[in-house]
């Protein structure tokens, strides 16, 4: 365990340094572009390559290839396993490479699939078209890097994935800071120069993680005839990896096809309502990632191992670990997202551009979300133990339900709270969704909880409740939003954020709750 929470802690350090640059990104587009027409025609540009990239890299693929990678390095030997790489490589360049191609030809059609809404502002359509253009080749290089990531995750090499973000969001900060003013001087829209900042993210963040596996002797050598090609595709391992990639591409098409809806849906209401939820999504990524996608993607490898090697008490312990870890912080960070939400998002936001109806709506996206941080943490801890074992199926049919399950929510909050009702609906099936997850990992005896869970949840419950009944008073009491001088607004909420944090460890200890137990186990 302490090997895993080690690595772990590597990983959400890493996730940190860029979940912070990419906040600083979003600070710095909120306070130059505010949410406008243009701003929603990026994001609608930014969410269709990102919507693949979720379907083929971190999504689909991944789920198949890593555990079928960690088996074949468990079973055949490191020598086997480098040909194994050689043919999914060679394999998926070139179907990157045509598919790419017809994105780009595409885009129009993408767009009017992504936000038809849009077509109520013609200046803005224009630009998402023109800006998907731009962009949809990001697609491929993130899917290579997705690869890449998936074998220095697989060598416990788990650095340099977790690093590489940081390399898009500088590229877009620099491409907002410096870029924007350069394109309005030449007559292009400003905005456009973040697309620029994307592509550029997209070679870096590959380009670093082929160097680290040039140097381990692992870079794969891709085939440029249709040969090798054909032998790529008739390799069982390949072969195995696409049989289980089928699924998982339902699986994960049903999550983005809930966005895609969500996002048409948004396009339909107040100018500004995708980037309202662009923003909030922002600030969503900070504990999802440093606790489910972090822990996530220490623990498939590791689990996969175990499965391979029969061990099913190790592969119980870690999830339970695991599980354990993610709900000592998804829960305080709920709490404060539902009782603190309006001063985050005045204080990182409320700048330049981004005025007070933005901090209102942005705040209400937020809190929706807010309520299934849970759930959203505990998925990326909850599918990865079923992909371990190869089990692409259950999870599927589950978010299939989760679907349905949405749609319907969005079809009651929608007309009440406008793009807070997107994030509430999608907030709630996320809880839905990990709570079927885990019955059934209980149900089928894969999980096996160890003992203290009840005590653990007493004290767990009683710190959040202090915590929040301080958060309550610390935003009924000062003042936030309507305070002018932002220096004061970033003070205020450092302090609160340190009460808070001081409040909800301090009333752990004094329950009796060991927190360096937990990592030390």
């Amino acid at each position: 365990m302490v090997s895993l929470f080690k690595s772990a802690s590597v990983v959400s350090l890493l996730t940190l340094v860029s979940r912070v640059l990419g906040l600083v990104r979003e600070l710095l587009v909120a306070a130059i572009f505010g949410a406008s027409m243009f701003t929603d025609a990026f994001n609608v540009a930014f969410r269709i390559p990102n919507l693949f990239r979720r379907l083929f890299a971190e999504g689909a693929f991944s789920q198949a290839f890593v555990p079928v990678l960690a088996a074949a390095r468990q079973k055949e030997g490191d020598a086997a396993t480098r040909h194994l790489l050689d043919h999914v490589a060679t394999v998926l360049f070139w179907v990157l490479v045509v598919f790419s191609i017809v994105g780009v030809m595409g885009a129009p059609l993408l767009v009017w699939f992504m936000a038809s809404g849009l077509k109520r502002y013609p200046e803005g359509y224009a630009a998402a078209v023109g800006m998907t253009r731009w962009i949809f080749p990001y697609i491929g290089f993130m899917s290579m890097a997705a690869f890449a990531a998936g074998v220095l995750n697989t060598w416990k090499r788990f650095a340099v994935p977790a690093i590489s973000p940081v390399f898009l969001n500088i590229t877009m900060i620099l491409a907002a800071w410096l870029g924007a003013p350069l394109f309005k001087r030449m007559g292009i829209e400003p905005i456009y120069a973040l697309c620029v900042g994307v592509m550029a993210g997209g070679v870096l963040q590959l380009g670093s993680q082929l160097v680290v596996l040039q140097r381990m002797g692992l870079l794969p050598r891709i085939g440029a005839s249709v040969r090798v090609f054909k032998e790529s595709l008739a390799d069982p391992h390949t072969r195995r990896i696409g049989k289980l990639m089928l699924p998982a591409i339902l699986g994960v098409s049903v999550a983005q096809v809930s966005l895609l809806i969500n996002t048409q849906i948004a396009s339909h209401l107040a100018a500004g309502s995708v980037s309202w939820l662009s923003y909030a999504d922002r600030l969503m990524e900070f504990p999802t990632s440093l606790l489910g996608v972090a822990l996530g993607s220490v623990l498939m490898p590791q689990l996969a191992a175990a499965q391979a090697a029969g061990d099913k008490k190790s592969y119980s312990s870690m999830l339970d670990w695991a599980l354990r870890s993610v709900t000592l912080m998804s829960v305080p960070s709920a709490a404060a997202l539902l009782t603190f939400a309006r001063p985050m998002v005045s204080v990182l936001y409320q700048h330049g551009a981004f005025g007070p109806q933005d901090v209102e709506q942005t705040t209400l996206a937020l809190m929706g979300y807010g309520t299934g941080l849970i759930g959203l943490i505990a998925i990326k801890i909850l599918a990865p133990a079923y992909y371990a074992r190869q089990d692409i199926k259950t999870p599927v049919y589950i978010a299939i339900g989760v679907l349905v399950a949405t749609q319907i929510m969005n079809l009651i909050f929608v007309p009440y709270l406008a793009a807070g009702g997107l994030s509430l609906s999608i907030g709630l099936a996320s809880l839905g969704n990990a709570g079927m997850l885990l019955f059934l990992l209980l149900r089928r005896g894969i999980y096996q909880p160890e003992h203290g869970w009840a005590q653990f949840t007493l004290q767990l419950v009683a710190a959040t409740l202090l915590m929040m009944a301080f958060l309550l008073w610390a935003e009924e009491s000062l003042q936030w939003v309507t305070l002018a001088n932002r220096l004061q607004r970033v003070l205020q909420f450092a302090l609160v954020g340190v009460g808070a944090a001081v409040i909800y460890f301090g009333a752990l200890w004094i329950g009796g709750f060991k927190l360096l137990a937990q990592f030390k186990k």
